[in-house]
């Protein structure tokens, strides 16, 4: 258990940083480099005490999402650097989100996407280099159009080689190649 809570300066400033370095620079999402750059990526950090807190805000994120100009805003990700720590319990909480999706009336609409520190695919052991795919600064539910994902998949030649290239991208990196990706400068003495 973390000792303090960090700051939400630096929670969203890590998450740029695997946006930038990770996501975009390894392109292990070829659609998210375009919304990122017009700016149409909303972080939220929040600071939700407990869990009825932290689903009150993704009701007001996929709301907002579903509310707003799509040339605004075309994806949300929504972060809690300390309450979903165990992967096990945020991703309970992943099946939890998808449910508001459809209890919203917002299936087919808007989709949830999760992200995690520890994140695990099943099958796969804990430190298999797969699962960095998916390892984000702290964990996230990444809120997504249905519609924007239409229009990438459609823009991109073969959607189902991504997952592939992903695994090779990061078998070349390797461990210590993420680890130093993923390290930001002043993180050394800290």
């Amino acid at each position: 258990m973390q000792a303090t809570t960090p700051s939400v300066d630096r929670v969203i400033a890590a998450t740029r940083h695997w946006l930038e370095q990770a996501v975009i620079g390894l392109n292990l999402c070829p659609f998210a480099k375009a919304v990122y750059v017009k700016q149409q990526v909303r972080i939220v950090v929040s600071e939700a005490p407990h869990l009825d807190g932290f689903l009150e805000d993704l009701d007001r994120e996929l709301l907002a999402l579903n509310e707003a100009d799509p040339e605004q805003v075309d994806t949300t990700l929504l972060i809690h650097p300390s309450l979903l720590n165990d992967f096990l319990v945020f991703h309970d909480v992943t099946q939890i989100a998808e449910e508001a999706v459809v209890e919203h009336g917002l299936d087919g609409v808007l989709q949830v996407a999760s992200f995690h520190p520890q994140f695990q695919f099943e099958g796969t052991e804990p430190d298999d280099i797969d699962n960095y795919t998916n390892r984000s600064p702290y964990p996230t539910l990444h809120l997504l159009r249905e519609q924007s994902i239409e229009r990438a998949v459609l823009a991109f030649p073969d959607p189902s080689t991504i997952y592939w290239r992903n695994i090779e991208t990061l078998t070349q990196l390797g461990h210590a190649g993420w680890q130093a990706l993923m390290s930001q400068p002043g993180e050394a003495g800290e």
